[in-house]
């Protein structure tokens, strides 16, 4: 019996550690990069480097559930967070909202299968047609 125990006790705090990838990746910018604005569950943050070499740090850092680019822009999509790279002078700008807002009205759609609403994670996007690592 303490054997069954001890395998649920392991199977619960397993799947405990994989939740929250949306608070990491917060922790992650805040760790790495100048936060320059808040707005409600949006921050801003300003990186010295441009925007594939900071994409790639911080999926590096915090694997997302889809990853694409657009026009110049690149998308990393977490649980409860979406991550938008953009270019800026000097370098670029980190912006992370809360999935709530746009990505929840169907605003990311057009990024692919893993951005639409009620999408499953792990589904299209990474490495597909206009995403360039």
């Amino acid at each position: 019996m303490p054997r069954v125990l001890a395998l649920a006790l392991a199977t619960v705090l397993l799947l405990l550690s994989g939740c929250g990838s949306g608070t990491r990746v917060r922790d992650f910018l805040d760790d790495t990069y100048e936060r320059t604005e808040i707005l409600d569950d949006t921050s801003v943050y300003s990186s010295p480097d441009p925007v594939g070499t900071t994409t790639a740090a911080i999926a590096d850092a915090v694997p997302p559930a889809e990853r694409q680019a657009d026009g110049g822009n690149e998308y990393l999509r977490y649980d409860d967070d979406i991550v938008i790279v953009s270019a800026a002078a000097g370098g670029s700008t980190v912006r992370v909202e809360d999935l709530d807002g746009r990505y929840r009205s169907g605003f990311f759609a057009y990024l692919g299968p893993g951005f639409r609403p009620g999408s499953p994670a792990g589904t299209g996007g990474s490495g597909g047609p206009g995403f360039g690592k």
